[in-house]
């Protein structure tokens, strides 16, 4: 009886099929939870907000505690004077700033004239371009409805009321994080698998090196820009030039509006005291010194740790603007930096970090 021989498919087809369809679902199921995060972000903003800012305050005290240590004091004691210099740098700052913006208001009245005149010239010119663009209905002025950006960024702000309450948790927050911090960050390792300890422990290693580089470097850059525009504005003859010039210098730190918001205080504070050439000065002056820290000073002091591409750091302030208003804006490039150390050591989201790298 002859036998035949039996060709049995080759199981190669099979196998690719399944490979393809373990590969789509990963996709699927990365970009799901990717979803589920930002999803909870949106919801839980002001919980994560004040979390997240107490994360940075405390990344911040960590080496003061570290040096109170140092002096053989308890790590529940030096965490305390830690929070306790900390309440007493800010109070310092707001009672100089109240003063100096009741000496402003005392002030303002000797100008006021000049400024609303300056106000009345612009508002004629606004006028008269806006009635040469009528045509035949020269003369007439309408009046435009425009985006009210301020919605977008007092998102996560909300009441007076809420945002005090909110901000009062941040410095039992700071304390018990400096205090619980080596207790912290092992009960975190501890709750991935013993496979994967290994990777969380360096991962968070990597974000806590990160954002203290990020925290201490924008103090340094903000620092030096505020010094170097208060000593601009000294020799122009800018009155407050001391206190515009640091609010200046900390503000074009703010990704992509930093600019426009650096400009506001010297042009408001010197509007009766200095001439168009003066304002010309003060204008160049901001843009130059923020081109240099952006060119200069962040690439040297920031640059090894971030490793964010510009086009991933525009996409990550606009999302987080629109989830979180200006505190997501301000907390834009730190969430995003993080996010690409976490992506970097997860097998699967690894194309993600290589997209947000440089």
């Amino acid at each position: 009886m002859a036998t035949e021989n039996i060709e049995l498919p080759s199981q190669a087809p099979v196998a690719e099929v399944a490979r393809r369809g373990t590969g789509k679902r990963h996709w699927a199921m990365n970009l799901l939870g990717i979803a589920l995060i930002l999803g909870l972000c949106y919801w839980g903003e002001t919980v994560l907000a004040v979390m997240l800012v107490s994360v940075l305050l405390a990344f911040i005290l960590a080496p003061v505690v570290d040096l109170l240590m140092r002096l053989r004091l308890p790590r529940t004691v030096a965490s305390a004077i830690a929070v306790l210099m900390l309440l007493g740098a800010l109070a310092m700052v707001v009672y100089y700033s109240a003063n100096q913006a009741s000496v402003f208001l005392e002030d303002l009245p000797k100008y006021s004239g000049k400024i609303r005149q300056e106000l009345m010239r612009f508002r004629k010119r606004a006028q008269t371009l806006e009635a040469l663009n009528e045509g035949p209905e020269r003369g007439v002025v309408n009046v435009h409805a425009t985006q009210d950006w301020t919605e977008v960024l007092t998102r996560g702000i909300g009441s007076a009321g809420a945002a005090i309450i909110a901000a009062s948790f941040i410095p039992f927050l700071v304390y018990f994080m400096l205090s619980w911090q080596q207790h912290v960050r092992s009960a975190t390792v501890m709750l991935f698998p013993l496979k994967n300890r290994h990777t969380a422990y360096v991962t968070l290693g990597l974000i806590s090196a990160m954002i203290r580089s990020f925290m201490v470097g924008n103090l340094v850059i903000g620092f030096l820009i505020g010094l170097a525009s208060t000593i601009v504005f000294w020799i122009l003859g800018l009155p407050f030039f001391y206190f515009a010039g640091f609010i200046s210098g900390f503000v074009s730190l703010i990704p992509y509006v930093g600019t426009l918001l650096a400009l506001a205080p010297p042009l408001f504070v010197g509007i009766g005291h200095i001439g168009s050439q003066d304002f010309f000065y003060i204008v160049v002056t901001v843009i130059g010194f923020h081109v240099i820290a952006l060119n200069l000073l962040y690439p040297k002091v920031l640059g090894n740790r971030l490793q964010l591409n510009p086009l991933a750091i525009t996409m990550s302030a606009l999302l987080w603007a629109m989830l979180w208003g200006a505190i997501g804006l301000l907390l834009a490039v730190p969430i995003t930096a993080a996010t690409k150390i976490i992506f970097d050591h997860v097998e699967s989201l690894k194309p993600y970090g290589a997209w947000l790298g440089e």
